[in-house]
């Protein structure tokens, strides 16, 4: 029974090929994408697109080093979603939350959910904070807003590290999600113009990463179809999951930063207030006597 539950865990595969020329993650991320679903109540479309950067952050946040390191992946776009911002660590965990949770569009002309015409023309941002004075920040326009296509030419105009992002969501007709998951191929720069040549013939006759998930596909298997004739080498396995740090104590601090004024208006008011973390949408309630011992508080300390 014990295997079984662990088998139904998100995780991250970590694997090289072709003796090291190639690097390669994948990952399955069914219970992370249903879970932020859950919690902001997302249209299908939505759910479609916060699920596919909510693995490719969960991906690139393993790909740091350093335990305090922290990535976040935004999006602000023209289209009726507006923004999406996922925020992961170097340890398998990741939130992540749309501007805008319910958006009802048409299917693409494939049948799809058309998350290209949800994002539309925008900037995706890449914030590495690795514990430095200031955090690297890379930017890139949307080509497509498929996430994926986007992603991989961040990475090569950005990083300048040729790679391939496929990312994939799909949905039950309860509008539960089914599966999802995806990969990120990369050349490293000693690569041979051999393996370059036949990495991107075998992409091109690469599947949708839903077709692969909809099989069932593991993210070992998902790699052995993808990369397996260049000899893969699997080296770690993390487990992924949806996981907020929010805290009553941490929503306090916000608080107070709104400064005295602004708070005893609120206690003039007489009614408690309700403050919602954007990643994970729990609600957390100060009473007027809350109110009052912030502002105290803030006194003596400040």
């Amino acid at each position: 029974m014990k295997k079984e539950i662990q088998q139904m865990e998100d995780y991250i595969v970590r694997a090289t090929a072709a003796e090291g020329q190639i690097r390669a993650f994948a990952m399955t991320s069914r219970q992370i994408v249903e879970t932020a679903r859950k919690k902001h109540d997302t249209s299908p479309v939505v759910t479609a697109a916060l699920g596919r950067l909510l693995t490719a952050g969960a991906m690139m946040g393993v790909m740091m080093k350093g335990e305090k390191d922290l990535l976040t992946l935004q999006i602000k776009c023209s289209g009726p979603v507006k923004g999406l911002t996922v925020t992961a660590d170097s340890r398998g965990n990741v939130k992540g939350f749309a501007d805008v949770p319910q958006v009802m569009l048409p299917p693409s002309k494939k049948g799809k959910l058309d998350v290209g015409k949800a994002l539309d023309l925008g900037v995706l941002s890449v914030i590495k904070d690795l514990g430095m004075k200031e955090p690297y920040v890379g930017q890139t326009e949307l080509k497509t807003g498929e996430i994926g296509d986007d992603l991989t030419y961040y990475f090569a105009s950005s990083e300048q590290i040729p790679s391939s992002v496929g990312l994939g969501v799909l949905m039950e007709r309860n509008n539960t999600v089914k599966q999802a998951g995806g990969f990120i191929l990369q050349l490293m720069p000693f690569a041979s113009e051999e393996v370059i040549g036949s990495l991107e013939k075998k992409l091109t006759a690469v599947e949708s990463v839903t077709e692969y998930l909809d099989r069932g596909c593991t993210p070992e298997q998902l790699l052995e179809e993808l990369i397996g004739e260049f000899g893969v080498d699997f080296s770690e396995r993390t487990a992924a999951y949806f996981a907020c740090n929010c805290s009553r104590a941490r929503v306090e601090k916000a608080i107070v930063s709104i400064g005295r004024k602004e708070l005893n208006e609120m206690v003039q008011e007489g009614k408690p207030v309700e403050v919602k973390c954007h990643f994970c949408n729990t609600a957390y309630e100060f009473t007027v006597e809350d109110l009052k011992r912030i502002i105290k508080w803030n006194c003596k300390n400040g």
